[in-house]
């Protein structure tokens, strides 16, 4: 199993006001010391642009780098996304992996518009057009459906599956949050699942979230993430079924969090990164 982190699991966001952010030395030495293999690139500004300077500074910490998860707008027919895109790529150096969320073009993951049907058609050929342009590049690209996007519950979920070609970044918690089975699209989808970003949720909360009780950023401040093996995601039939289809790719740890301040060293969200860390590796041995 190819285990990586990500700086989300820091508290590491592009969210703006989204809380404290910690310096990247201090990030990147957790990772390398909770023995991950490598991390995604987290927010822009966080590690270097120039390729050649990130996979330095990765290296000099152990770490490969796995790609980036890359926000945009797909749905509006007056925006293009590919310079975007195209900017995020330059950057990448020899990371394979795209991780696109279908951005609402509003800040934060706390509301989203419903697509009309000329939404749609935008999306869907954005989305098989970033593919196309990725694959020429030699990066893989996936679409990764998050709450607070406008590919978020099921429904959506099926319709990006039936009306495009772009594979799945199986994210087993906004996936759950939005209300969708991970489990079951793991096992009837595999084929479409080429990236999976692995969280564990309360699922009590994430009623909550679904109901409009609590807003998605109020629910991870309260802790709906928990460390992997602590909550109501069955990580690992996920991983099994994934295994049988044959998947060989990245297992990206992310246990989303919201800091007020720097923790003292060694304490803070690494303790809950080497708690999934440990369940990874039982995981993997059984």
């Amino acid at each position: 199993m190819r285990i990586a982190g990500a700086p989300i699991s820091w508290g590491v966001c592009e969210v703006p006001g989204w809380g404290h952010q910690l310096d990247p030395d201090r990030v990147l030495a957790e990772m390398r010391d909770a023995g991950l293999a490598a991390t995604e690139f987290g927010p822009e500004g966080f590690l270097p642009a120039d390729p050649g300077e990130r996979s330095a500074l990765l290296k000099s910490y152990g770490l490969g780098a796995v790609g980036g998860f890359v926000p945009v707008v797909l749905h509006d027919p007056s925006i293009d996304p590919l310079p975007y895109v195209r900017r995020a790529l330059a950057g990448f150096g020899d990371a394979g992996t795209l991780v696109l969320a279908a951005a609402t073009g509003l800040d934060g993951y706390d509301e989203r518009p419903a697509l009309t049907g000329d939404g749609w058609r935008t999306l869907l050929t954005n989305l098989d057009r970033i593919a196309a342009y990725a694959a020429g590049a030699g990066v893989l690209a996936t679409l990764h459906p998050h709450v607070g996007t406008v590919v978020e519950g099921p429904e959506e979920v099926d319709r990006v599956l039936a009306g495009s070609h772009i594979p799945l970044c199986l994210d087993t918690g906004h996936l759950l949050i939005g209300g969708t089975d991970p489990l079951a699209l793991a096992r009837r989808a595999p084929d479409r699942i080429a990236h999976v970003h692995l969280k564990d949720v309360d699922a009590a909360t994430a009623v909550r979230v679904r109901a409009g009780e609590v807003t998605y950023t109020e629910a991870v401040r309260e802790g709906i993430y928990r460390p992997l093996g602590a909550g109501d995601i069955d990580i690992p039939g996920i991983v099994g079924a994934l295994t049988t289809a044959g998947y060989t790719g990245w297992y990206v740890m992310e246990q989303d969090t919201i800091l007020g301040a720097d923790p003292r060293p060694g304490a803070g969200p690494v303790g809950d990164v080497l708690r999934s860390v440990a369940f990874m590796e039982k995981v993997a041995s059984a």
